[in-house]
């Protein structure tokens, strides 16, 4: 019966091994470009005794025997757990299948008996592997692609004609692996682009919190005639899908002369950010503490004072929510620049890129593009994760 304690572990063990050694072949051939097959059978083997032993022993001990078994099984007459690579690339995947066979191990079996298992410790052993699997597979989803552009971005021409799967790294080159980069900057004018997503970003994000945050509290506090109908359709508009608006924007905006403009763009990108926004901020304004806003209305603030001195400071986390999310949008947007703009003096990040994607232009530099595309938005997202998970009300009401 598979609910017993060793049999569960080697039926876990095969199934997390054979992750483990593709996920380990897979990274260590786009790190070192050589093609890594693993020996199923040997690795298999390795997972079935690590798993079967790891209820009996702590995570260290699992880790040791995990590192120990895959050194082993390499060694003797079973498959390589790696073919064809240099001795140094073939222990450093021996050492990866084997630390993440063992913890992995070491983890999804804690604290299970060696005999029969309850219901609910074998649902725990089960629900534990899935998890891991599920961290490393969506992990590997959107790591793998981002490795791939970053790699790509720092090859030379001659290297990628030769080999255009090898994703190695030639750190001999030096500063040349950013040839592209400092192409992109001054021959190709992605500094200005880049100076352009980002002050047409800025002023989308001022302009939808200007109107989104007094209706928003309007929806939230205010009682009027057909509030509700206004807050259930805020969203409609996002129904209907860009593409179906792209005719009528570029004829209006032709019309008006305001195609290929900064101010057009400006103008339009609100449009499609405003519905979120207050979607957004009509929730979080009616999570707010009402005794806090009737407080300083009973002190004789006006209702604007009470929203500028009151709400909008115990607002900040949803405020910086909802700036960087149409920031976001603003600066990945590309439809609406990509048939708005075409003088190259105006484009913006987006539609800079989509001009490199051209049989004349290296894909070194298409993929240098979307780099600079996506680094600052990250690391702008990575330093506002902290501040918008922050709760600022916290203690704001007493009782």
């Amino acid at each position: 019966m598979i609910k017993n304690g060793y049999l569960t572990g080697a039926v876990l063990g095969v199934l997390w091994s054979f992750t483990m050694a593709v996920t380990v072949a897979v990274a260590m051939s786009f790190a070192t470009g050589d093609g890594f097959r693993p020996g199923l059978l040997g690795i298999l083997l390795a997972g079935a005794l690590c798993g079967a032993a790891a209820p009996r022993l702590g995570r260290w001990p699992t880790l040791a025997l995990g590192v120990l078994l895959t050194g082993l099984l390499t060694l003797i007459a079973l498959p390589p757990v790696v073919a064809e690579t240099m001795l140094v690339s073939a222990l450093i995947t021996v050492a990866l299948f084997g630390a993440a066979l063992g913890l992995g191990m070491a983890k999804i079996m804690q604290q299970l008996p060696t005999g029969a298992l309850t219901r609910h410790e074998f649902e725990g052993a089960i629900i534990r592997f899935l998890t891991g699997f599920g961290y490393v597979f969506f992990t590997a989803i959107v790591v793998i692609p981002f490795y791939v552009m970053v790699m790509t971005s720092l090859k030379s021409q001659q290297a990628l004609l030769q080999n255009p799967l090898d994703f190695s790294l030639d750190l001999s080159r030096g500063w040349d692996l950013f040839r592209s980069y400092r192409e992109l900057l001054t021959d190709y004018g992605f500094a200005r682009y880049l100076w352009t997503s980002f002050y047409v970003s800025v002023l989308t994000v001022l302009i939808t919190l200007a109107f989104s945050i007094p209706g928003a509290y309007a929806v939230a506090r205010l009682r009027f005639r057909g509030s509700a109908l206004f807050s259930r359709s805020i969203l409609l508009i996002y129904m209907v899908p860009m593409i179906v608006l792209a005719l009528p924007i570029y004829i209006g905006f032709s019309m008006l002369g305001l195609r290929n403009t900064i101010f057009g763009l400006v103008l339009i990108y609100p449009v499609t950010t405003i519905p979120v926004a207050l979607y957004m901020l009509q929730g979080y304004f009616r999570g707010l503490p009402g005794e806090v806003e009737e407080a300083g209305l009973m002190d004789g603030l006006s209702r604007l004072a009470v929203i500028w001195k009151i709400t909008l400071p115990l607002s900040l986390p949803a405020l910086a929510s909802v700036s960087l999310y149409v920031f976001m949008i603003a600066w990945n947007e590309f439809l609406l620049a990509f048939m708005l703009l075409d003088d190259p003096s105006k484009f913006t990040l987006t539609r800079g890129i989509a001009s490199l994607n051209s049989s004349e232009i290296p894909r070194q530099h298409l993929m240098a593009g979307a780099v600079i595309a996506t680094v600052p938005i990250m690391a702008l997202f990575l330093g506002l994760e902290r501040f918008m998970t922050r709760g600022l009300t916290a203690g704001s009401v007493k009782g």
